[in-house]
């Protein structure tokens, strides 16, 4: 067992023994690899869809904290990007653990465990979801004069996207060394 936690929000990276892949195929090198074009650019496509909502998010929160957006316009961003990423997050983490990580654990036993962390994460940011929904349905039913519900919202926006970022380098530097080394069998 490792010297640190493996637990989302507590981690600053995967154990080196789950790096292996990523030494032999470091994150510089994946674009121009044959096996790059197709899954492996969708699937990080998605991951960056993900990272923009949330910037969207937190900029659009920010302004409208700082009096720069009309409320009905905020409510309406909140509503429309919270909802996608909501929505898209959790289709994109349901098809990872019943279909992706169990093949792509099966493609590389060194790398076993780290599907098992990634699978957990799912779990944590699951919780941290929930808070999240919470405090944008707070946000948008916030009264016209209260900044403390989006204030909130701006926090647990913030949390969701440290945790989430930690997550998705994790899972890219786990799951696309693997495609590149063996790949995209069995995944389509």
């Amino acid at each position: 067992m490792d010297n640190f936690s493996t637990q989302l929000g507590q981690r600053d990276g995967l154990p080196d023994a789950l790096s292996v892949l990523l030494k032999e195929y470091p994150r510089e090198g994946w674009e121009e690899h044959p096996g790059f074009e197709g899954l492996v650019r969708f699937w990080l496509d998605r991951h960056m869809m993900f990272r923009r909502l949330l910037e969207m998010l937190a900029t659009e929160t920010e302004k409208h904290l700082d009096q720069k957006t009309d409320r009905m316009v905020f409510k309406a961003h909140v509503a429309k990007l919270g909802s996608m990423l909501v929505g898209e997050l959790n289709g994109h983490h349901n098809i990872e653990d019943a279909h992706y990580f169990p093949i792509l654990a099966k493609k590389d036993f060194r790398i076993k465990r780290g599907f098992e962390i990634l699978d957990r994460d799912h779990h944590a940011l699951d919780d941290v979801l929930h808070r999240y929904v919470k405090a944008a349905n707070a946000a948008i039913n916030a009264e016209l004069q209260s900044s403390r519900e989006i204030g909130k919202f701006l926090e647990e926006t913030n949390r969701l996207e440290s945790m989430l970022s930690r997550h998705l380098i994790d899972e890219e530097e786990l799951v696309v060394p693997v495609i590149l080394k063996h790949g995209a069998g069995g995944l389509g």
